[in-house]
């Protein structure tokens, strides 16, 4: 049993990552630029986006935050957008999700061009990613295998993922199949999820159900990347952030766990910093 300190592999992996962007600038003369839309005053976002910020200053990394208003045209939306995906200073561009109702978020993501699509979500880089052939790979899906080769061989190893989001599900099932995991994808239509859990070595938790993977649902020894991050209210009527598993239920019987908070999101913010670099390099041919 042991805890997977995601906030401290992706610490490292950021030293890692600020040597590389201070050899990067000094001989290339780049220092890379991410852009991060943000629509309207979600409060959610509003922390995500500041702590993307912080941890890209501390790299290396131009961030610029561009802040508009929830009354935002999408067609007012989709000209910012282009102007960005047009200036060569610009490598990465985010668009911070969820978006406002009136604004069709498919449409928003896969106009940002390809090649500056940091968050891996434009249908084409999940499309390349679906072959096998990844230009850019989403950001969490992307943390959640860093974290799960420091605990396991994938080769070879059954792995289930509940979710089937765009962000998270599918694409963590494409990136453990081209890394020659057998992968099972389940959702809240799946039938005995229960039976699937105890059947597989790893389990990739986001459904954004609190606490639902008991300790009664997992094989011993298995391993859990719990991507959920879920807000209730405890027996002492404080609000706590949980994942979807039930961390100190199933903690004694698993070989290792992400807790919520401290697991996922820090690598997440992580990959998104380095897909910034990737990109910076891969436009310029270096």
């Amino acid at each position: 049993m042991k805890s997977i300190n995601g906030k401290k592999i992706a610490a490292y992996l950021n030293e890692e990552l600020k040597d590389k962007l201070k050899s990067f600038r000094i001989k290339e003369n780049i220092t890379p630029t991410l852009v991060v839309v943000l629509v309207g005053e979600n409060p959610a976002s509003n922390i995500y986006v500041k702590n993307k910020k912080i941890k890209a200053d501390e790299v290396g990394i131009n961030s610029v935050v561009k802040k508009l208003d929830s009354g935002v045209t999408e067609k007012q939306l989709l000209e910012i957008i282009d102007n960005y995906n047009k200036d060569n200073n610009v490598d990465g561009i985010l668009v911070q999700l969820p978006l406002p109702s009136h604004i069709n978020t498919e449409k928003i993501i896969d106009a940002i061009s390809y090649e500056k699509d940091v968050d891996g979500f434009n249908s084409k880089n999940i499309g390349l990613l679906a072959q096998g052939r990844p230009y850019v790979v989403p950001c969490t899906p992307l943390g959640c295998l860093k974290l799960l080769k420091t605990e396991i061989e994938l080769m070879g190893a059954s792995a289930l993922v509940i979710g089937r989001s765009n962000i998270v599900g599918r694409p963590m099932s494409y990136l453990l199949t081209n890394h020659h995991a057998t992968v099972t994808l389940a959702h809240s239509k799946t039938q005995n999820l229960k039976q699937l859990c105890k059947r597989n070595d790893i389990i990739i938790a986001a459904s954004g159900i609190p606490k639902m993977i008991k300790k009664d649902w997992v094989k011993d020894k298995a391993i859990i990347i719990d991507v959920g991050i879920n807000q209730i209210v405890d027996e002492d009527n404080k609000k706590v952030l949980v994942g979807d598993v039930d961390y100190s239920n199933v903690f004694s019987k698993v070989k290792a766990i992400t807790p919520v908070p401290g697991g996922v999101g820090p690598m997440t913010i992580h990959c998104l910093l380095e897909n910034t670099l990737k990109l910076s390099m891969l436009r310029r041919n270096l």
